[in-house]
C-alpha cells in the first residue's frame, strides 16, 4: 500500500484523483489546488481531503501526480523529488529543457523515481497492436481537435503534437536524424496547426499533423512496415492489421500467370478482401488513465520501471521544441519583407 496526493485538480488533475481514490494498492491522502473554491468543491464531490499548502501534503505521501500548469511543472516536482517523493509528472514534462534537467537532477539527488503522463502509450488501440509491430518504416498521425479556450497559453505542438512525437519514439525505437515543419498560428498568437516530417536513422519516417482549429475531432494512427499495415483509431481505441494473405499466388505484375492459374487481372478484379487479411484489434476496454495510474503504481512499488521514464518525456520534449522553433522560423521567414 502507498500513500498517493494529487497537485493541481483542473480537469486532468480531477480525474487522476477520482482514479486513485479507488485504486487498489494506494491510499489517497488527498489534494493540493492553489485555487481555494476548487479544492473544496473538488475535495466534497470525491470525498478526499484539501490540503492548505503543498508542504502539508507532500508530508504525507510516497508520490504525487503533478497535475498543474507546465510553467509551474518545475516547481512541484523539484519540491517533490527533493523530499524522496515519487512524481508522475503530466505531458509536457516542463516548458524548457533547462527545467525538465532540473527535475532530472533532483530525481538523481532525492532518489526520487520519475513517470511521465503520455496516457497515449496506454490507449487501447495501441496496446492491441503492439503484438504485430515489426520495424515500422512510415508513420503517419492526424490529431485533429475544434478549437476551445483551453492551453491556447502553449502552441498545439506542445499541447497535441508531443503525444505523437513520444508515440513515434517509442514505436520506432531508432535516434531522429532530420526534422523539418510547417504550420501557423489562426486563432490564437501561438501555433495553431502544425506538421512535422521525422526522420530516423533506421530509415523510418513519421508523419505528424496536429491542430486545433479543426471542424472535427481526430485522433488516428497509420503505421506501414514489412509485415503490414495497422490503421488505429486512438479515439475510439480500435484498430485493424491488415497483411496480405499468406496462401497468395504470387505474380510479376507484368501480365504473366502466376502460380495456381490466377493472372494479375483476376486478383485484381477480385478485390482487397481476396488479397487481403484484416485482423481486428481491440483494446480490453481499460481506461487509458487507470491504466497510467497502475503503471506508476507498480513503478513506485519496484514490481516495474516507469513506463515513461523521465529521459523519455525530455526526449519528446526536445523533439517538440525543435518542431516548434522551425515552425516559428517558417513563419517569420513567410512574411512579406
Amino acid at each position: 500500500m502507498i500513500s498517493v496526493g494529487v497537485v493541481g485538480t483542473g480537469s486532468l488533475g480531477f480525474h487522476h484523483a477520482r482514479i486513485l481514490r479507488d485504486l487498489d494498492g494506494v491510499e489517497m491522502h488527498g489534494i493540493y489546488e492553489a485555487r481555494q473554491e476548487r479544492a473544496l468543491e473538488v475535495a466534497g464531490e470525491l470525498g478526499v481531503t484539501a490540503h492548505p499548502s503543498l508542504e502539508s501534503l507532500l508530508d504525507e505521501v510516497d508520490a504525487v501526480v503533478v497535475a498543474v500548469p507546465t510553467v509551474a511543472h518545475e516547481a512541484v516536482a523539484v519540491a517533490a523529488l527533493e523530499r524522496g517523493v515519487h512524481v508522475l509528472i503530466e505531458k509536457p514534462m516542463a516548458p524548457s529543457l533547462e527545467e525538465a534537467d532540473r527535475i532530472l537532477s533532483a530525481a538523481r539527488a532525492g532518489g526520487g523515481l520519475i513517470q511521465i503522463g503520455h496516457v497515449e502509450r496506454f490507449n487501447a488501440a495501441i496496446r492491441a497492436a503492439v503484438p504485430y509491430l515489426d520495424r515500422p518504416l512510415f508513420v503517419e498521425s492526424h490529431r485533429l481537435a475544434p478549437f476551445t479556450l483551453r492551453s491556447t497559453d502553449v502552441a498545439v505542438v506542445l499541447d497535441l503534437m508531443i503525444h505523437d512525437v513520444d508515440l513515434v519514439q517509442s514505436l520506432v525505437r531508432s535516434p531522429i536524424v532530420d526534422i523539418a515543419a510547417s504550420g501557423m498560428p489562426v486563432l490564437t498568437p501561438t501555433i495553431d496547426i502544425a506538421n512535422a516530417r521525422l526522420t530516423f536513422q533506421s530509415g523510418a519516417v513519421a508523419n505528424l499533423t496536429a491542430s486545433r482549429v479543426s471542424m472535427e475531432r481526430m485522433r488516428k494512427l497509420r503505421i506501414f512496415q514489412p509485415s503490414g499495415y495497422l490503421s488505429l483509431d486512438l479515439a475510439a481505441g480500435t484498430g485493424e492489421f491488415l497483411r496480405l494473405k499468406r496462401d497468395l499466388p504470387l505474380f510479376s505484375g507484368e501480365g504473366e500467370q502466376a502460380a495456381g492459374g490466377l493472372t494479375p487481372e483476376a486478383l485484381s478484379g477480385a478485390g482487397l478482401a481476396a488479397l487481403v487479411e484484416r485482423i481486428p484489434l481491440q483494446g480490453d476496454g481499460g481506461e487509458p488513465l487507470r491504466k497510467e495510474l497502475e503503471s506508476f503504481r507498480d513503478a513506485v512499488v519496484g514490481k516495474a520501471p516507469p513506463a515513461v521514464s523521465g529521459e523519455e518525456g525530455r526526449a519528446a520534449l526536445e523533439v517538440t521544441l525543435s518542431i516548434e522553433e522551425r515552425i516559428r522560423k517558417h513563419v517569420a521567414d513567410s512574411r512579406p519583407a
